[in-house]
């Protein structure tokens, strides 16, 4: 679940890290309001989750209240990204004298989060990396341990930051880190955080994202989900409970286990395919749930032909392929399927599938082809 930038200050607020003044406003006539209350040069940033803001036209710097109106005006009801413009931060301009990025991630290879600096800030880190990747400092931080103080230090020291400044560092760093742990976040970014002509850290901006398995956890976020910048298909798959994700190609997948769902869309490829999406049912799923899935795919009109693999464990192979006649009785479709059922209940539901004259797959390797081949048949 990603943040708008406003939510992830209200978080860094809650963790005693200074933002700027500023409010939200969902109307020209707010922005002027907020403008004059702040009484001092203003920033008007369009809420939505995407980047390049900037270039996009979606921050602009404003010197008066009236200023404020009118660019609010513009930006407010435009798109940015195909993404539309509901609300702006309206924030204090900050003098500063230095740029700083600072951020953490998970980092799967080592199990541990990957603490990320740079004295490169203000700009798109990702090309940092590749252009001047000696500007960039990493920390791998133990999650049975901690951040401990004398990392927070030595990244300091490599990104230069004034030594006088170093306990402020470490401890925006470790209340950055707090924010992160305690909310089950992926990603916790601060860019730039800045150094003010007063020498006091202030996060001119941020994101954070949290980790939808754990949202169960922190209730007080669901409602907070803005689904503008969400596949239509991938909100029609939460309500189901399926794991599902777009893709570009043009072979659907349905497939029970997230390591199944990735082995096949890796035999899709190596078969000179390429998937239309990620979509794991689920281990126990019901007829009614793979009706769904299988809506859901047949809705992409890129989709060229559907390649369904189920391995029989919690899972009944007589179960998955009702679902697939449910499906098919409610959605007149002519896309060609190809199915693998092994396990549990797969003489059941091979007989079934044998009934509605499915094509059926004794292995992967062996649906993978046939997908393949129909998917290049069917194309105009």
């Amino acid at each position: 679940m990603r943040l708008h930038e406003y939510q992830s200050k209200e978080i860094f607020t809650t963790y005693d890290i200074p933002i700027p003044r500023g409010k939200l406003a969902s109307t020209p006539e707010e922005a002027k309001l907020i403008a004059e209350e702040l009484n001092c040069a203003v920033v008007l940033k369009a809420q939505v989750l995407v980047g390049g803001r900037g270039k996009a036209g979606g921050i602009r710097l404003v010197r008066t209240p009236y200023d404020a109106e009118e660019e609010a005006s513009k930006i407010l009801g435009g798109r940015i990204k195909d993404l539309p413009v509901r609300r702006l931060l309206v924030e204090e301009a900050v003098n500063f004298n230095q740029e700083i990025y600072l951020g953490m991630t998970v980092e799967r290879k080592s199990g541990q989060t990957l603490l990320i600096a740079s004295a490169a800030g203000g700009v798109d880190i990702e090309e940092v990396a590749r252009s001047t990747p000696e500007k960039i400092s990493r920390i791998r931080v133990n999650p049975l341990l901690g951040l401990r103080d004398f990392q927070a230090r030595n990244l300091a020291s490599e990104i230069e930051i004034s030594r006088e400044l170093w306990r402020s560092f470490i401890i925006l760093t470790q209340n950055l880190y707090r924010a992160y742990t305690d909310l089950d976040a992926t990603l916790a970014e601060i860019n730039p955080l800045v150094v003010t002509t007063e020498q006091r850290f202030i996060a001119l901006d941020g994101k954070m994202i949290l980790d939808d398995n754990a949202l169960f956890r922190h209730p007080e976020f669901v409602d907070k989900r803005d689904i503008s910048a969400e596949q239509p298909e991938e909100l029609e798959a939460r309500k189901f409970g399926l794991s599902y994700i777009k893709l570009e190609g043009n072979i659907g997948c349905l497939v029970n286990g997230a390591g199944l769902a990735m082995a096949t869309m890796d035999i899709i490829q190596h078969k000179g395919g390429n998937p239309a999406n990620f979509l794991d049912i689920g281990g126990g799923a019901s007829a009614e749930k793979v009706a769904a899935a299988l809506r859901i795919i047949l809705a992409d009109k890129n989709v060229r032909t559907v390649l369904i693999n189920i391995f029989g464990g919690i899972t009944r192979c007589d179960e998955v392929a009702k679902g697939i006649q449910q499906a098919l009785q409610e959605i007149a479709t002519d896309i060609p399927f190809v199915i693998r059922l092994v396990g549990t209940n797969e003489v059941e539901g091979r007989a079934i599938l044998a009934s509605a004259n499915l094509d059926t797959a004794e292995t992967l390797q062996e649906a993978a082809e046939k997908a393949v081949a129909m998917s290049k048949e069917s194309l105009p």
